[in-house]
């Protein structure tokens, strides 16, 4: 098969993997280097503690792979600040997200393809599910389904980790002051022309997954890529003072209308209706300027590189980031009149 001409940026999330790690890569290598004229293979490793480190280093030996970068993260962070790390670092005119244990990079070929063809993103979702505890699948659906009653986009399915990004998807996810927790849906949401494929292949890692390692993950990524919760308080908070407000007209009705009311009934309830339009007015005027911070804000970066390294053996064809300026040759000797 003839190679596609594109510079290809394959990345990789492992963590105490060193089981694994190299015949990974290896495969990984043989599958790129048959598939792109340039490559190069990114390999985050998020603060693996056993011996992932060493063998990563090793692999980027003279006697290793070629175009193989290693980013050894010093602290653990959750999967998609992780493959940020990648992307951020990542040169290619694609980038592919690969989880090793759970993605079939067999399955990069047709991604490829329909990105050669058009496609900004392209997703791939394997229909073959890796083992699920009963209430991770439970939380699991409750998740994706407020998440696409509130953004329109179910992430499991339409927005996928595996996916396969455009240098321009990329540079737009970086103009966000938090790309690293846009990064899970805004390649989904952008506008970009998208593609949707579904594979089929056992998973490698075979691993239960549980609950509780993803409840903090869900939480965070509901809160920070929407604004809906906060904009459900705000809209809460309107409520309550127009309601009071419009008691507050009931009370004082009541009290001229009425002759037979209790005594200090009516001062009673205007003073409570009183105090709670205020705390409403308060915590409206709370909740909308937590929503203007939160758009500015910008938390700084989530991960520090603890230790870089890059393969001895570079097979790029063409330089980077270098402009060749030919120059004509200087003609000696003076002109005579």
């Amino acid at each position: 098969m003839a190679l596609i001409p594109v510079f290809l940026s394959v990345v990789f999330v492992v963590k105490n993997q060193s089981c694994y790690i190299r015949e990974c890569l290896t495969v990984a290598t043989r599958e790129i280097s048959s598939l792109a004229s340039d490559y190069e293979l990114i390999v985050i490793d998020n603060a693996s503690d056993d011996d992932s480190i060493s063998i990563l280093k090793s692999l980027t030996g003279e006697s290793g792979l070629p175009n193989l970068q290693v980013y050894a993260l010093t602290k653990e962070v959750d999967a998609d600040t992780a493959s940020w790390v990648g992307l951020e670092n990542a040169l290619g005119d694609f980038v592919v997200v690969i989880d090793p244990m759970l993605d079939d990079i067999a399955f990069l070929p047709a991604m490829l393809d329909k990105a050669v063809s058009g496609a900004d993103v392209v997703f791939a979702k394997n229909r073959q599910k890796m083992s699920q505890s009963l209430a991770y699948r439970v939380a699991f659906s409750v998740f994706n389904g407020i998440y696409k009653w509130i953004s329109g986009v179910h992430l499991a399915q339409e927005a996928p980790q595996y996916r396969l990004l455009s240098k321009r998807v990329v540079n737009f996810i970086l103009q966000h002051p938090q790309p690293t927790m846009t990064y899970r849906h805004l390649p989904a949401t952008g506008g970009f022309a998208r593609i949707n494929l579904d594979y089929s292949a056992v998973p490698k890692f075979t691993q239960t997954k549980r609950l509780g390692g993803s409840i903090d993950r869900g939480m965070r990524l509901l809160v920070s890529t929407t604004r809906a919760p906060m904009r459900l308080v705000t809209s809460l908070s309107l409520f309550g003072a127009v309601a009071n407000l419009i008691y507050s007209v009931y009370v004082v009705a009541v009290g001229f209308l009425k002759t037979d009311v209790a005594p200090g009934w009516v001062s009673l309830s205007l003073q409570q209706s009183g105090m709670f339009f205020l705390l409403s007015l308060v915590l409206l005027v709370l909740g909308e300027y937590i929503l203007h911070m939160v758009s500015l804000s910008n938390d700084g970066p989530l991960y520090h590189v603890g230790q870089e390294f890059t393969s001895a053996r570079m097979t790029r064809q063409d330089k980077l980031n270098i402009e060749e300026v030919m120059t004509q040759p200087q003609k000696t000797g003076s002109m005579l009149g």
